[in-house]
C-alpha cells in the first residue's frame, strides 16, 4: 500500500509571517494539530499545537505578533506520495513524529500522513506499533 491511499490529501500550509492566531484559528476550525508554513513555493517549516503552547505562550508571547516563522520546527520530515505505507510508518517510529508531510515527484506538498490515517487502514499491529513508538518520546 502506498501513502497517497491513506494520507489526507486536502492540505494547505501558511506563510512564514502568518500570526499564530490566525494559525491557532486554523488549527481549531479544520481540527488539526500541525499546519505546514511554505515560502517560494518550498515546505520550509512545520508549527505545531505543541510549537504554539511551548515556545510561544510557555514565555508569554503575544500570539497575535508572535509568526510562525518564530516558532516553527525547522528542517521537517517527509516522505514521497509513492513511498510505501510500511517505510512511512518506520520514518515516523525513527524520528518520533505524529504528523508526515508528504511531497510528489515535483517536490511539491500532496498530503499529510498522522497516526490516525494508519487506523482502519492498515493491520492493527502496524498502527499499534507506531502509535506505541511514538507516544513513548513523551512518556
Amino acid at each position: 500500500m502506498k501513502v497517497k491511499e491513506i494520507m489526507h490529501s486536502n492540505v494547505t500550509w501558511v506563510g512564514p509571517d502568518t500570526t499564530l492566531s490566525k494559525i491557532a484559528k486554523k488549527m481549531r476550525d479544520e481540527d488539526i494539530g500541525a499546519v505546514p508554513v511554505g515560502e517560494n513555493d518550498r515546505l520550509i517549516g512545520m508549527v505545531t499545537d505543541r510549537d504554539i503552547t511551548c515556545r510561544a505562550a510557555a514565555n508569554g508571547g503575544d500570539m497575535k505578533k508572535l509568526t510562525a516563522r518564530k516558532v516553527m520546527t525547522k528542517n521537517v520530515v517527509w516522505c514521497r506520495d509513492t513511498d510505501d505505507v510500511k517505510a512511512a510508518a518506520r520514518l515516523m517510529e525513527s524520528k518520533k513524529i505524529r504528523r508526515l508531510p508528504v511531497i510528489d515527484e515535483n517536490k511539491r506538498m500532496v498530503g499529510m500522513l498522522s497516526l490516525g490515517d494508519f487506523s482502519g487502514q492498515t493491520p492493527k499491529s502496524l498502527s499499534g506499533e507506531i502509535a506505541s513508538a511514538v507516544a513513548t518520546h513523551h512518556a
